[in-house]
């Protein structure tokens, strides 16, 4: 069973140890103002703070920490949502800093959204993400907080780029311009660890993954990535008895990485990886796949015949390749397992079919 993220109001504190004071309430007890922790902070364990904690990779990372069992026993997990509070706001970041105390912060909340929404919104995007960004740094900087792992994407690499990609490439050019408000807010993380780190020692790093997926993703049949719309389409022709028409020859290469495979290697960084420059999360060049595959790979999953998955090859296929280089995490974790790629679908599909007519439980579901 998944630690739900809290749902009720700032006024719940079951999160929170009752005798703990506030860090408005220690500060002025300390007239000086200096940064020391409260006296809790020295005694507790770890209190690890998730923002974005129940969309796909918070979910991924509930799921990591509830396989870990006592392994996770010095650390108290908190999975935020939207519901606890806006994080464009300062003084509601602040509050729930203030709630939780924690000592280490994922950060994975985010303003996202298809490409339409990229290119028609490129300000909003741009300055939500950057002021929520910037909160975040801000009360981790002021508070002490021990490490701060945010979560940036392959999209924020330059349009015009030589593959594979590396961690020393993001500001070699611009991004594509569809999405530029988010891929330059993106962007400045990577600065803004760096010059936290510089001025103020802060432990501030941040992860690339390449495509994610898993259960808890959003299967929404017009605004998701690949693997959940075919997953979403793939059922409703099953139902149908219509053939699975995908766009395009297929032929196009991709690295994909489950859900839970990135929270473990995600926890890894948290509590593991010192440097302030990012690492890149992925399969190996090796493990691409073809979008042909991926569909094969959904179509068994939904015990759908083969025969039936058709090609439209009138349709553009996209870029051909966006292969990352997995080098630098190799280095550190060079036995890390992922999971197989089909074995990962299967379990996504079964969970999505399982689940499919639970109110609320599936992101994009259209149930009965």
């Amino acid at each position: 069973m998944f630690r739900s993220a809290p749902r009720s109001s700032r006024s719940d504190t079951s999160h929170q140890h009752a005798s703990a004071p506030s860090r408005a309430e220690f500060v002025r007890s300390h007239p000086e103002g200096t940064l020391v922790e409260p006296p809790h902070a020295r005694t507790m364990s770890k209190v690890v703070m998730v923002t974005g904690g129940t969309g796909l990779v918070g979910s991924g990372i509930q799921e990591a920490i509830a396989a870990e069992g006592d392994a996770a026993k010095d650390e108290k997990w908190i999975y935020l949502s939207s519901k606890d509070g806006n994080l464009c706001d300062p003084a509601e970041v602040a509050a729930i800093f203030d709630k939780y105390q924690p000592t280490h912060v994922i950060h994975l909340a985010a303003q996202v959204g298809g490409l339409f929404a990229n290119m028609k919104h490129k300000v909003q995007f741009w300055r939500n993400n950057v002021m929520m960004n910037d909160n975040i740094f801000q009360e981790c900087h002021k508070r002490g907080v021990k490490k701060l792992v945010s979560c940036l994407s392959t999209c924020i690499f330059p349009d015009k780029t030589t593959f594979p990609i590396n961690e020393t490439m993001i500001h070699d050019g611009p991004p594509h311009y569809s999405n530029e408000g988010y891929a330059y807010a993106k962007r400045m993380v990577d600065v803004q660890n760096r010059m936290y780190k510089s001025q103020y020692g802060c432990n501030f790093t941040a992860v690339i993954p390449t495509n994610i997926f898993g259960k808890h993703d959003n299967f929404h049949l017009e605004d998701s990535h690949v693997i959940p719309g075919l997953i979403h389409r793939g059922m409703i022709c099953k139902k149908e008895g219509k053939d699975f028409e995908i766009w395009g020859s297929g032929t196009p290469l991709r690295q994909f990485i489950y859900n839970v495979d990135l929270a473990k290697l995600m926890i890894w960084t948290m509590r593991e990886y010192e440097e302030a420059d990012p690492i890149i999360l992925s399969v190996g060049e090796e493990d691409e796949i073809t979008i042909k595959d991926v569909a094969y790979a959904v179509a068994k999953a939904l015990d759908f015949p083969k025969e039936k998955v058709k090609f439209d090859t009138s349709k553009a296929d996209g870029q051909f390749k966006k292969t990352a280089d997995n080098s630098k995490l190799r280095k550190y974790l060079p036995d890390f397992k992922f999971t197989p790629f089909e074995e990962a679908m299967d379990t996504t599909v079964k969970w999505f079919i399982e689940n499919y007519d639970v109110p609320g439980a599936v992101r994009g579901a259209v149930p009965k």
